[in-house]
């Protein structure tokens, strides 16, 4: 019989480890640059468990984003305040599935019967920020603001406006990225952590501000994935989608917990 040896470290059981609590930090944490391909890699995992259902969680929301746009004005608006509300759904199916229980198309509105309405405050916020700023950039430029929109399918109109239209668009990036910023974890931290609108988006973006490095490479891989998703007809984005929706999940368990 063999004894212990009194000096090595003490060693958990692999099963307590692993169901070890972790830690939530309210506003996030700076992570390496490298986790913005494992966020990628780590939402390919989620998706291959039940790739079906991932599938036709996808295809249900952009039918119902489709829809929405067929209703001028009103549904491209509706889509946008509604927007945090099914993102809160995708986080809690990650969830789900994360935590080894399966998931089904029926997640997606769950954020309908949850926190319902401080998911759809932060889509006003959302929306009222968005059109302030797409306001002042068509004053400041002089680019019409529908054309700013999208909704100006004149290819004479858009023409004319020429580099202005080129302009303002960057503009108009530059100025909403501290709004989506304010808007990627603010469903999961609404949904499971019982933030309010403002604290939520408040949280999102600091957390976002932390890891600006790991989310442009994010982005770039990201960019490069819709490249090679979009060649077969688009076909790639059946898998791509699910992939970068739950990559959302993923990154937020990265940031907010040690």
């Amino acid at each position: 019989m063999s004894t212990p040896n009194p000096y090595a470290a003490p060693r958990a059981p692999v099963a307590d480890a692993a169901d070890a609590p972790r830690n939530f930090l309210p506003t996030g944490r700076a992570v390496p640059a490298a986790r913005g391909w494992s966020w990628i890699a780590e939402g390919w995992e989620l998706f291959r468990r039940q790739p079906g259902a991932w599938i036709a969680l996808i295809i249900v929301a952009l039918l119902i984003f489709i829809g929405m746009a067929f209703i001028p004005v009103l549904g491209s608006l509706a889509g946008m305040v509604l927007t945090p509300v099914f993102t809160g759904g995708i986080f809690v199916a990650c969830r789900e599935q994360d935590q080894g229980r399966p998931f089904s198309v029926s997640h997606l509105f769950a954020g309908f019967r949850e926190r319902f309405g401080t998911l759809l405050s932060i889509g006003f916020i959302y929306l009222g920020i968005s059109i302030a700023v797409i306001l002042v950039v068509a004053v400041v430029t002089g680019a019409g603001m529908w054309t700013l929109l999208g909704s100006s399918t004149d290819p004479e109109t858009i023409a004319g406006m020429g580099l202005t239209v080129v302009l303002a668009g960057l503009i108009l990036c530059a100025l909403l990225l501290p709004v989506f910023m304010a808007l990627w974890f603010a469903p999961a931290l609404a949904m499971f952590h019982q933030q309010g609108p403002a604290e939520a988006m408040k949280a999102s973006f600091i957390a976002c501000l932390k890891t600006i490095v790991p989310f442009l490479v994010y982005s770039v891989i990201a960019l490069l994935l819709a490249l090679i998703a979009s060649i077969p007809f688009g076909l790639g984005w059946l898998v791509l989608g699910p992939v970068m929706a739950a990559s959302l999940y993923t990154s937020y368990r990265d940031i907010f917990f040690d």
